[in-house]
This record gives structure tokens, C-alpha cells and sequence, in this order.
């Protein structure tokens, strides 16, 4: 073993390491990789920046604005209401159908994205049915994850494997080559929760028919439903004071939904927005906190302003529950440092996380996945902090300001001459860059909500690791270790080899990112099948496909996603996930051997 080799594997080692302890974010893990391989001489300064120009980033930065595209037009939206009626309140066909159409959009656009976007109509017809949540959103998620198998733009490993493959002297795949295997999986994910729900899903708690989502989020969450309008006098004591410096919601346990000066309305007013004389504001909070900071403040009650109508729960504005997804902007900071209010125009009333809620101050409180916010604004200021990128929304808003919002035969018309683009042989990233460029260029996607679309810890991560697979053969790294495991292998069937590799590839999956997974293992099981007589690119492809068998713990960004509104529990991951990826892993492994072996 030469002294590079020796380098290049406890930089693997290193890698692994800090991907599984969560030390570092595992966008800073992988800009330290592509530094640290430069500084040691194991790859050229070209080289260790080729990932930020590789196909596979690329095109993944055009999938995410694509299916945001799609999205923000409306066509989404469109697409769900039929689906959802059609299937009415049964629960088997709910999960039949619902299963099988957000497995098909996940060939597509990333799982997250389909997630999301199903994530409030399921929870609404949870209530409207007394289905419980827990029923329907992990078959829900399972096909997400599945159907991301259906076409190499399905996944982040299957959008990178092709680019893998040239590096290893291989023929890229199609765009439709792994869809017999995907569609099998997503039938068989599906046939296993119709057939086994009552076994392997929590039960749950049924929910009383609520008369709206409004009324709903109110009794449930015990939320303040009276808005109060005060006005400031001259000579007020509050007149020239902020908000921060009053502390209305630590001291009065009130929440200031709007100023309102003129005819100018301000909705949640930002904390350093000085009061003064002649405006009206509006509270939400109880009565007798109310008197307590008008007599404080020699204030007078008013009867409440016609102009205040979008604070007016149900009508075009109201309360409405919103998400924090794996791996937003937000997680991590606080409401302090996002500037929910200055950005967004939307009051934050309470956070819940797991059991734990907090309702007066929690500006300094660390946001995590998963965790919910329940705010109150405008429609529309909700609908733009709910992107599914920094929140999710969780609460059907039915208004006329939020349903479409234009273009969506165009906005079709780009993905789908993408998808064409494809299947014709222009290269997979220049066919999806360019369907994104269409979308920016005709205004469905602003250029500002196109940056923001895109979640570049994900671009960073890829771009960060593609040299150390470059370093891996380079310095024959891969060789050797593909020799080591070789040595272990030798002699056994080649359907245990098989199995082997998609346990390897599973198991990274679960601890590290998927993506991660997919660049570290591939160039070692194509060196694995040269060695072995084995097709390189049958493992190849069968590694790109388990890093996406991520069932048995909340790992996965769609899992964690769904884990907190249909509260779910690890053991009950492990319980229905155990057996999924035990059917997936076995289906996998007979697919390629039948197909490549």
C-alpha cells in the first residue's frame, strides 16, 4: 500500500467519521474534502474544483428548479384536487391512489417536493375523515421514496450516477433504463401497506370533524381566536417605543398582528418598528392582557377596522401551521436571526417540537426539523414563507389569492420539452438546465426563487465529494480496497456478492447522505465487477438504487419530514421500514442478477 493510498483512505475514514457524528454540516465536510485532497498533493487544483462544473451538479440544480416551477404555477395543485376526491374517505384507496400518483410525480421531481406537496390535503382529509395522519402519511412517504427509482432523474444518486459511470470508462444509462425496476418496487411498496397496514402502521388517534381548518388549528392548539384593535393617542407613553423594548408578548402575552397608519396596513410589524401617536394596532391575545397594556399605556379600544380584514381568520387571512423540512435555510437559527417578521409579514404565536410547546418567548430558541410553527398573516405573505425550501405548509388554505398563480400549461410545456430534450440524446444536464432557463427567462420562476430553490448544501456535498472518487482512482485506492473486499467475496455465488453490495450501500445510506453513499461506493463495485467477472455497471446501478432503500429510521429527508405531523416514533420506522427494506433489497438484487448477470 503506497503512502497515497494510505492518504486517500484516512480521508475516507475522516469522511465517514464526520458524516456520522454530525460535527459539521455536511456542506463545510464537503468543501474540507475538496481543500484538504488539493493540500495533499492526491488530486490536481483542477480537479479537486471539478465537481461545482460536474453534469451531475448541474443537472441536479435543474430538477430542483424545475419541480419548483411546476409547483409554484399551480399544475401541482391542479393535479390533487381530482386525485384526492376521486378517492374519497376509504382508506385503501387513499393510500392506493394517493400512493401511486406521488410515486410517479417522484420520477420526476425530487420526493421531498412531492411530499410536501400532498402533506396538507392528506392532513385535511385525516381530519375530515377521522382517518388518522399516521395511517396515510407513511405509505405516502414509503412511495415518494420509491418512486424516485423510476427514472435517472428520480433521485439524487441515479441523477449522479451516469456522470460516475463516464468517469469509470462506462455507458451512462438512459433516462428510462432503471424504470422496470422502479415501477416494481413503487407496486410492490404499495401492495405491501393494502395488504399489511393493519400490522405495520400505528393506529393513531382518530380526530373529530372539525367545521374548518381555522376552527381545527384553533381547538386543537387552544389558540387565541380575538383580535383586538387599540389606538395610540397623543401623549401615549408607547408612542416612539418598539416592540423589542415594550417585550408586548413576554410581558402581555399578546401577539401584534398589524399596525395600521392611514390607509398604509402593516402586517407583523418587525421588532424594531417604533410605535406612534394616531396608529391603530391589532392584538391577538385574551381581554384581560389587553386592558392590562391599554391602561399601562393609556390607550382606547376601537372597534375593529374594515382594513384589518386579511387578519380575519378563514376569509384572506387566519392562522396556518408550517413545518421546518430537513435541511432548510432556518434550522439551526432562531426567529431572531431569520427576521420572520421583517421577511415575511407572518406573526409567530407558538412552536411545538415532539410534545414540547412554547407559546411566550421564544425569539432565541433554536429552530429544528421537523419542528412546527403555527403563525398568523395574510394568505399570501404565508404562501411565500411556505416555498418548501425554508417551511412547509401544513394547513389547506382554500382563498382566491392562493390557488394558481398562473402559467401552468407553459410551465408544463418546459418540464416536459426538458423530459423530451432527454429522451432525444442531448446530454441529460444541458436538457434540464435548459428547461430551467425557460422557466426563468418566461417568469414562471423568478431568478430570485430560482436561487432559492435550489438547496445548495446538497450541490456543495456532491461537488465536494466527486474528488475524492477521483483521488480513489487516481491513486488506485479504489483498486485496492475493491481487492480487500474481493478477498472476502471470493468463491460465493454471485448473488450474494450482490446482496453484499446493496447491504453496503443500504447501511451507508442510512448514516450518510445517499448522494454520499452512491460517489464512494460506485468506482469501488465497478473495480469489484472487472475483478470478478460481474457486469460493472449491473453493480453499479444496483448501488444507486439501495442508497435510496432508506425505510428503517427517520434518516431520510422525507421520513423526518413526515415524522412530527403524523407522529411517528422511531420504532415505528423500524417496524414497517425493517420489512420494506428487506422487499426492497431482495427485489433489487433478483432484478439486476436477472437483468445484468
Amino acid at each position: 500500500m503506497t503512502p497515497d493510498i494510505t492518504l486517500v483512505l484516512l480521508v475516507l475514514a475522516g469522511t465517514v467519521i464526520l458524516f456520522v457524528s454530525e460535527w459539521l454540516r455536511v456542506d463545510v465536510i464537503a468543501l474540507l474534502i475538496m481543500v484538504t485532497l488539493a493540500w495533499l498533493g492526491l488530486v490536481e487544483p483542477a480537479e479537486a474544483f471539478s465537481g461545482l462544473a460536474s453534469g451531475a451538479v448541474i443537472s441536479i440544480i435543474a430538477v430542483m428548479i424545475l419541480g419548483y416551477g411546476v409547483e409554484r404555477s399551480g399544475v401541482m395543485n391542479r393535479l390533487t384536487r381530482p386525485i384526492l376526491k376521486a378517492a374519497g374517505s376509504s382508506e385503501k384507496r387513499l393510500i392506493g391512489l394517493v400512493s401511486s400518483v406521488i410515486g410517479i410525480l417522484s420520477a420526476f421531481i425530487q420526493n421531498i417536493g412531492a411530499a410536501a406537496l400532498f402533506l396538507p390535503a392528506i392532513l385535511r382529509i385525516s381530519k375530515n375523515t377521522r382517518i388518522p395522519a399516521s395511517r396515510l402519511l407513511m405509505p405516502m412517504g414509503f412511495s415518494a421514496i420509491l418512486g424516485g427509482t423510476l427514472s435517472m432523474v428520480g433521485s439524487s444518486p441515479l441523477l449522479i450516477l451516469n456522470d460516475l459511470m463516464r468517469q469509470g470508462g462506462e455507458a451512462p444509462f438512459g433516462l428510462f433504463a432503471v424504470t422496470p425496476l422502479g415501477s416494481t418496487l413503487l407496486a410492490i411498496g404499495i401492495v405491501y401497506f393494502l395488504l399489511f397496514r393493519k400490522f405495520v402502521l400505528p393506529a393513531g388517534k382518530k380526530e373529530e370533524t372539525p367545521a374548518n381548518s381555522q376552527e381545527d388549528l384553533i381547538e386543537t392548539w387552544h389558540l387565541p381566536s380575538t383580535i383586538f384593535q387599540v389606538f395610540i393617542p397623543p401623549g401615549s407613553p408607547l408612542s416612539g417605543k418598539t416592540r423589542e423594548e415594550v417585550q408586548v408578548r413576554m410581558n402581555y402575552g399578546l401577539n401584534v398582528l398589524a399596525l395600521l397608519e392611514g390607509d398604509d396596513v402593516r402586517y407583523a410589524p418587525w421588532r424594531h418598528t417604533p410605535f406612534r401617536s394616531g396608529q391603530e394596532v391589532a392584538l391577538l391575545g385574551k381581554l384581560a392582557d389587553v386592558e392590562r397594556f391599554v391602561d399601562d399605556f393609556d390607550l382606547q379600544v376601537r372597534p375593529f377596522a374594515y382594513r384589518f380584514k386579511a387578519l380575519q381568520s378563514g376569509e384572506s387571512g387566519g392562522f396556518a401551521e408550517v413545518i421546518i423540512p430537513p435541511r432548510s435555510p432556518v434550522a439551526g437559527k432562531t426567529l431572531r436571526e431569520i427576521e420572520m417578521r421583517k421577511k415575511w409579514g407572518v406573526e409567530p404565536i407558538m412552536t411545538l417540537i415532539g410534545d414540547k410547546e412554547e407559546r411566550r418567548d421564544f425569539s432565541d430558541q433554536e429552530l429544528r426539523p421537523g419542528e412546527a410553527i403555527f403563525v398568523h398573516g395574510p394568505w399570501g405573505n404565508v404562501r411565500a414563507m411556505a416555498d418548501n425550501i425554508h417551511f412547509v405548509l401544513a394547513t389547506p388554505i382554500e382563498s382566491p389569492e392562493t390557488t394558481g398563480r398562473g402559467k401552468p400549461f407553459t410551465a408544463s410545456l418546459c418540464f416536459l420539452g426538458a423530459i423530451a430534450l432527454a429522451l432525444s440524446g442531448v446530454h441529460l444536464s444541458l436538457s434540464l438546465l435548459s428547461g430551467a432557463v425557460a422557466m426563468i427567462l418566461l417568469r414562471i420562476v423568478p431568478i430570485d426563487e430560482a436561487y432559492r430553490a435550489v438547496d445548495w448544501r446538497t450541490v456543495f456535498l456532491l461537488a465536494g465529494l466527486i474528488p475524492l472518487g477521483i483521488a480513489m482512482e487516481k491513486t488506485g485506492a479504489a483498486n485496492f480496497v475493491a481487492h480487500q473486499m474481493m478477498l472476502l467475496l471470493h468463491g460465493n455465488h454471485p448473488i450474494w456478492i450482490l446482496a453484499g453490495v446493496g447491504v453496503l450501500a443500504t447501511v451507508f445510506s442510512l448514516f450518510i447522505s445517499n448522494a454520499a453513499a452512491t460517489v464512494l461506493l460506485v468506482p469501488l463495485v465497478m473495480i469489484m465487477g472487472h475483478m470478478s467477472d460481474l457486469d460493472p455497471r449491473g453493480l453499479a446501478l444496483l448501488v444507486a438504487v439501495c442508497a435510496s432503500n432508506s425505510f428503517v429510521l427517520p434518516t431520510h429527508q422525507v421520513n423526518a419530514l413526515l415524522m412530527s405531523p403524523g407522529g411517528y416514533r422511531n420504532a415505528d420506522y423500524l417496524k414497517a421500514g425493517g420489512i420494506m427494506s428487506v422487499l426492497f433489497l431482495a427485489v433489487a438484487v433478483a432484478f439486476i442478477y436477472l437483468v445484468f448477470m
